[in-house]
């Protein structure tokens, strides 16, 4: 391999991690929805065991952290952008205390954490 083939090899594996970089910072996608008595999360995190992903909440914020080991190279790598890591704040809508247990629930599916939150009982005081 000549001195090009090497600047470019070099240069591609540059742009991987770079790339790799990018999506970590902004991955992973996430929607959060009120439904009728509960905050409910999605957040897409294919390719990541269920036991590497750990989920915190903090107030109202929503600590999503999930690793994943590196993957064997067979051959020539072009592109690498794949997170190894996530490590993500969302902030909720919510707020819980700390002395407040969290009674809510996580599924993954498919690639997919759910997490169902119920809302916190208010005092609303209806006008008539």
């Amino acid at each position: 391999m000549g001195i090009a083939g090497y600047v470019a090899k070099e240069f591609a594996k540059e742009l991987g991690n770079k790339s790799r970089d990018f999506y970590e910072f902004v991955m992973p996608a996430v929607d959060v929805v009120e439904d009728v008595n509960e905050i409910v999360i999605m957040i897409d995190l294919p390719g990541f065991a269920k036991k590497d992903i750990g989920l915190n909440i903090n107030g109202n914020i929503l600590s999503v952290k999930a690793k994943r080991e590196k993957a064997e190279e067979a051959g020539m790598v072009y592109y690498r952008q794949r997170p190894l890591q996530i490590d993500k704040k969302i902030v909720l809508p919510i707020s819980v205390k700390e002395e407040d247990k969290v009674l809510g629930k996580a599924t993954y599916i498919d690639g997919v954490v759910t997490i169902r939150v119920p809302l916190p009982k208010t005092s609303r005081i209806p006008i008539t």
